[in-house]
C-alpha cells in the first residue's frame, strides 16, 4: 500500500507541476508566452487560456482525495484528451518529434497516476459515502 501511494504521489506531483503550476506561472509571470505553444499550431489566442484553466482544474480534481470519484474520472479523461490532441496537433502541423513525444510522456505519467490512484482507492474503505448523492456515484 505504501509503495502504491509513493508511486501515485510522485506521478501526480509531476502532473501538478507540468500541467498545473507551469501553465499558471506562465500566465502570472510571462503572459507574453501564454500562447507560444498553441499559436504555431494555428489555434486562436483564447484557446491557450482555456487550456490553462482546464489543466489547472483537472490537476486540482485529481490531487485532492475528497473529490468525488466521477469528477476525478472526468478530470483524468479531460487531461487524457488534451494530451492525445496535443500529440495529434504536433504530428499534423509541425512534425517536430520532441513536441510529439512530450505529450505522450506526460500521458504515460498520467496513466501511472490513474492506475495507482485506483489501486489505492480500491484498498481503502469507501470514504465518499457522504458525497455519493452529489454526482450519482
Amino acid at each position: 500500500m505504501k509503495k502504491y501511494q509513493i508511486i501515485f504521489w510522485v506521478a501526480t506531483v509531476i502532473l501538478i507541476l507540468w500541467e498545473g503550476v507551469m501553465p499558471l506561472s506562465t500566465v502570472f509571470f510571462a503572459p507574453e508566452y501564454v500562447n507560444a505553444g498553441t499559436k504555431p499550431l494555428g489555434y486562436p489566442d483564447y484557446f491557450a487560456y482555456t487550456l490553462i484553466i482546464c489543466k489547472v482544474l483537472g490537476v486540482i480534481a485529481i490531487s485532492f482525495p475528497k473529490i468525488p470519484g466521477k469528477l476525478r474520472e472526468w478530470a483524468y479523461a479531460g487531461l487524457t484528451f488534451n494530451l492525445i490532441f496535443a500529440f495529434i496537433s504536433h504530428a499534423a502541423v509541425d512534425k517536430n518529434i520532441g513536441f510529439m513525444l512530450m505529450p505522450l510522456v506526460v500521458l504515460l505519467i498520467l496513466a501511472v497516476s490513474y492506475y495507482y490512484g485506483n489501486k489505492i482507492r480500491k484498498q481503502q474503505p469507501d470514504n465518499d459515502t457522504q458525497l455519493k448523492g452529489v454526482f450519482g456515484n
